[in-house]
């Protein structure tokens, strides 16, 4: 073991330092914790891959006080994937309304935006708008883990709109 321990720290560290680009006016990104829930509103999953990657050691999103969540009542953030298909505009709007006030929504992807390659289907919504209230989205095809971090940064930068 101690031969071990003495190649370790003769090594030392071999991975490359992270370039993040940092707001300068938050110095961590986020003023408290945040939890999201994502909802996939019919997706290709492409999206969802890119969230997972937030998840890796290299994005680590959860170092930043970011935590995905099952139950919607403790979510801040709803994030949603897909086009919103018909049979999805339920449960959608069934989680929107457990959340607890003041609740955001981020629209991630071509998809969910504007319906993206199923746009005018007659199986889908053309995106989140139609169904429920979204404060931001987020095109891309799919957007990159940076871009999805952003984001969500951005979100909760900028003042509340009232809504009833």
């Amino acid at each position: 073991m101690w031969k071990l321990l003495v190649k370790i720290f003769r090594t030392g560290l071999l991975t490359e330092k992270k370039s993040r680009t940092v707001d300068p006016t938050s110095p961590s990104g986020f003023e408290r914790s945040l939890a999201i829930r994502h909802v996939d509103a019919g997706s290709c999953n492409g999206c969802e891959l890119e969230l997972a990657a937030l998840e890796n050691p290299y994005y680590a999103l959860s170092s930043e006080g970011v935590k995905f969540v099952a139950p919607p009542r403790h979510a801040d953030l709803l994030l949603v994937t897909g086009p919103v298909t018909k049979s999805m505009e339920e449960p959608l709007k069934k989680t929107f309304e457990a959340m607890p006030n003041p609740r955001r929504v981020l629209a991630v992807g071509d998809c969910a935006c504007d319906g993206g390659v199923f746009r005018n289907s007659y199986a889908v919504h053309n995106g989140v708008a139609p169904v429920i209230l979204v404060d931001h989205q987020l095109p891309g095809c799919p957007p990159t883990p940076e871009e999805i971090r952003l984001a969500i940064q951005q979100i909760f930068r900028k003042p509340r709109p009232e809504r009833k």
